[in-house]
């Protein structure tokens, strides 16, 4: 038969050091914080980005507004549909920017 663990367990040795009682808060009080400042920063950062460059190159053709074919033979390439052969496209930040800019102009005209 299988001795249960908590028969087992030994109390512990007084000789050896304690364990200082350093609570979760203290730690993760300050990482927090920094964390939390980290965000605010790369977000302030993103949305002067957004609202100084509003357009980045498309992913799909690299900011060429043609990409090569999938199957093709030969070096043909196609237009780039996603973008509309400009090569950029709308940031999200941006985007979110002008549909919360719509609201307010909406709610605006029915006041």
């Amino acid at each position: 038969m299988r001795p249960h663990l908590a028969a087992t367990a030994t109390p512990a040795d007084p000789s050896l050091p304690a364990l200082p009682d350093i609570a979760f808060a203290d730690i993760a009080g300050p990482a927090l914080a920094l964390l939390v400042l980290a965000a605010i920063v790369w977000l302030l950062g993103y949305a002067t980005a957004c609202a100084l460059f509003p357009f980045g190159k498309c992913r799909r053709c690299n900011g060429e507004g043609r990409h090569p074919r999938r199957f093709a033979l030969t070096k043909s390439s196609t237009w780039c549909r996603r973008c509309d052969t400009t090569g950029l496209r709308l940031r999200v930040g941006r985007r979110i920017w002008n549909h919360l800019h719509t609201l307010t102009a909406d709610q605006r005209k029915r006041a």
